[in-house]
């Protein structure tokens, strides 16, 4: 049968020999060192993609495309209806201020490896800060806008910014969200304050600055110098993006650089079909993961254009806004979580009157993820739009999606309630609690055989004993999900929710990254060898992503993907 051939292929490529598979795609990325070691599996659990390279990511982001003379194509669209403003703004002109804001940052004292905090609504300052950030080899950590202030301090005092960038507000249908008293409040709270405060001035409302502390935006990089980019190594740091723990203390996922950028080109291509010049919008927020990887860098690294949205799905102003945006703007990829298409049909459009007002002929596609795609919002989207409705399941640990429907490799069978099959890299098994494998249609716990592809967590913030023990030690060998699930004959994986909650005493942990992927969301040290916390008997602490209660309703054609092989013989102690 020839439909699933070509994923098949590609697949199987990327698990029989995936320094292969990665290399190739790593060819995608510019390298200031290309990579003659494509794995480092000397030390596991703790893999390393890409670890003699060195590049960076604001440079493949913003300056390759400028270089390649396409300067003057639209990078970002900002569009406010909560400010009732809107703005293009080219590749060229992306990089000028984030190249000044980096020639601050210097000034301020940042350097290679200083971590930054970044506390702002949605705004294209924010893209910029980030990217400025990475341009001078800083690490970034994006904190969702109009958090409480311990929330924010809590992540001030594990991350020890040297700079927190941030506005004076954000801005809501009704109301305007004051966010420097907050970041005020936060820093009187840390015990690690930053040395200097960056302020964006928003005219829908001013705040007051603390002398000695707080620069403002457009005063500190006027005259600033363009910064060139800093090479970093691949395994250095880009990010790091704080869930909630069990402890009070939040888990700050880290992100490299390297091998974010190779596995996000490739998802870009290969999973949404997006390539140069194309308009990608994923309606979520930068505070979150799918903010991170799919407003931000993923589109960026594409050469596409991204669309920066400041507002809500209904009632800015009305139920065809997010129509109205897909139709101006010439999207091609709409990327947003069940939640916001939910809304607009069930309390506001359930005929698709307002979807109906719009010429949506430039959208080629809808992928949800973040929650359970409920079989009445699939059906109505699909209906209503005609177009392809794809499910897609990732976390905010893996930071792209671990099981998708590659319309960029072939458009695969729909099966609802599916995200579909794993993507390259990800070789699923399915586990009973003895380690045992659970065959087709069986539900057991997802897990991930390890080494986990590029893109995905090589450990959590200087927590490597926090890393293992949440999420390596239940079945080693394995990265944990913390979801039970099934892969059915056909190789489609089905995800039914939290598994520990299921089969164990003990609450899941809340993981702040409500995605899987989806809108609206949610650098260690050495080896900890004898860590006592990943003993049988310690509980581990799992991610939890919500996911379908049901199981599939329609098969697709009889294809078999092969299921991880459960290692049996590698359930000892993690040493």
């Amino acid at each position: 049968m020839r439909i699933m051939n070509r994923y098949r292929d590609l697949y199987k490529a990327s698990l029989t020999d995936p320094a292969q598979f990665w290399a190739e795609a790593a060819r995608e990325v510019t390298w200031t060192r290309s990579p003659q070691q494509i794995l480092d599996d000397t030390r596991p659990p703790f893999y390393r993609w890409f670890p003699d390279a060195e590049l960076n990511s604001c440079a493949n982001a913003l300056d390759r495309h400028v270089d390649a003379g396409r300067g003057g194509q639209a990078a970002l669209i900002y569009d406010s209806p909560v400010t009732e403003s809107q703005r293009t703004i080219t590749y060229a002109e992306l990089l000028d201020p984030t190249s000044r804001l980096a020639g601050a940052l210097s000034q301020l004292g940042v350097d290679k490896g200083d971590r930054v905090v970044i506390y702002m609504p949605m705004i294209p300052e924010a893209v910029i800060a980030m990217l400025a950030c990475a341009r001078i080899g800083a690490v970034h950590s994006v904190v969702f806008g109009g958090f409480a202030p311990h929330e924010l301090a809590t992540r001030i005092d594990d991350a020890r910014p040297a700079v927190i960038v941030s506005a004076s507000c954000g801005v809501e249908p009704t109301r305007v969200v004051q966010y420097k008293p907050m970041l005020d409040a936060a820093i009187e709270a840390s015990a690690h304050p930053p040395r200097h405060c960056v302020i964006v001035q928003r005219d829908r409302m001013r705040c007051n600055m603390v002398d000695g502390r707080d620069h403002d935006w457009e005063g500190l990089i006027a005259p600033a110098r363009p910064t060139p980019a800093v090479p970093v190594a691949a395994t250095d740091p880009l990010y790091i993006l704080y869930t909630s723990g069990t402890t009070g203390k939040p888990k700050g996922i880290v992100r490299d650089n390297g091998g974010h950028a190779v596995a996000l080109l490739w998802s870009m291509r290969h999973i949404y079909d997006i390539g140069p010049g194309d308009v990608f919008w994923a309606a979520s927020d930068v505070g979150w993961v799918v903010g991170h990887t799919y407003i931000v860098y993923g589109p960026l690294l594409a050469g596409a254009t991204t669309v920066l949205y400041e507002g809500k799905p209904v009632g800015t102003p009305n139920p065809g806004a997010f129509w109205r945006v897909v139709t101006e703007h010439g999207v091609n990829v709409l990327f947003t979580a069940p939640t916001a298409v939910r809304a607009i049909r069930k309390d506001d459009d359930p005929d698709g009157a307002w979807l109906a007002r719009y010429d949506r002929a430039c959208l080629r596609s809808l992928f949800f993820a973040g929650e359970r795609l409920d079989p009445d919002t699939y059906h109505w989207a699909s209906q209503k739009l005609g177009i392809p409705v794809i499910d897609h399941w990732w976390q905010t640990q893996t930071g792209w999606a671990i099981a998708a429907n590659p319309l960029g490799v072939e458009a695969l069978p729909i099966k609802p309630g599916s995200p579909a099959v794993p993507m390259p890299g990800y070789a699923i098994a399915i586990l009973h609690p003895d380690g045992s494998g659970c065959g087709p249609g069986d539900e057991g716990a997802i897990c991930l055989s390890l080494p986990l592809p590029p893109g995905t967590f090589p450990t959590l913030w200087q927590d490597d004993a926090r890393f293992e023990a949440s999420y390596l030690c239940e079945h080693p060998g394995y990265y944990l999900t913390g979801d039970g699930g099934y892969l059915d004959e056909d190789g489609y994986l089905f995800v039914m929710g939290p598994h520990r909650r299921r089969h164990q005493r003990g609450r899941a942990p809340a993981v702040d990254g409500r995605h899987g992927g989806g809108a609206g969301v949610s650098a260690g040290g050495g080896r900890m060898r004898g860590d006592r916390s990943c003993r049988r008997n310690q509980r581990p602490d799992p991610p939890r992503v919500r996911r379908p209660a049901g199981r599939d309703v329609r098969r697709g054609p009889s294809v078999r993907i092969g299921q991880a092989r459960p290692r049996r013989d590698r359930r000892r102690r993690v040493p």
